[in-house]
């Protein structure tokens, strides 16, 4: 069978949901975890992106493993810390959950950019992403490392060759901002629900 990098990731978001339409969390994590291995193909430029992402599923997956069975829904661990008033802490699950949401969408944001601006260079499809997304989460330090991070932007027609695989890689590009893009909105939209969609990085 044809594969990309993306392969894994579409696979995965098959079974985000259950079958009455709840997030899960264990799947939800497995698919943001499937898409580290793209963030390598990007070298330097992703090295601070894709060490945040890593981070904040690791805090998620510990919590969800002290009580699987608890946890099963990815928002309970939310409203239980929403309950305990422990939710705005930076170490909080859900923040970590708000920042690895924040990330996807940048990581939306820049395929998309990649497949609809094929004249960019990288470091535009990466830059304007930015800016739609995570810039005005973030203080200047982190600000400026992510700016002088996106200048390391590899070549996007060697990038597009590494990530195609056998695969045709636009059609699953376009797969996954399509498929993954509700999940994060709904995300947004639970985090707004309880208050918690606009806390800024420290």
């Amino acid at each position: 069978m044809a594969e990309t990098v993306f392969t894994p990731c579409l696979e995965g978001m098959k079974h985000v949901r259950s079958e009455s339409g709840v997030m899960l969390a264990k799947p939800f994590l497995d698919v943001c975890k499937q898409i580290l291995p793209v963030l390598d193909k990007f070298g330097a430029a992703m090295a601070i992106v894709k060490s945040d992402i890593g981070g904040n599923i690791t805090r998620l997956e510990d919590k969800y493993s002290t009580d699987p069975s608890k946890y099963v829904n990815l928002y309970s661990m939310v409203q239980e810390e929403v309950q305990n008033k422990t939710a705005k802490g930076s170490s909080s699950c859900t923040n970590g959950l708000l920042w690895l949401t924040r990330a996807m969408d940048f990581l939306v944001e820049l395929f998309r950019n990649l497949l609809d601006h094929p004249d960019w260079t990288m470091s535009q499809a990466c830059t304007d992403s930015y800016t739609k997304t995570l810039k005005k989460w973030h203080g200047w330090l982190a600000s400026t490392s992510f700016t002088v991070a996106m200048k390391l932007a590899p070549n996007k027609d060697k990038f597009m060759e590494v990530i195609s695989g056998t695969g045709d890689i636009n059609a699953d590009i376009e797969k996954f901002c399509t498929t993954f893009h509700p999940f994060l909105k709904e995300n947004h939209e639970f985090l707004a629900s309880v208050g918690l969609d606009d806390m800024k990085a420290s």
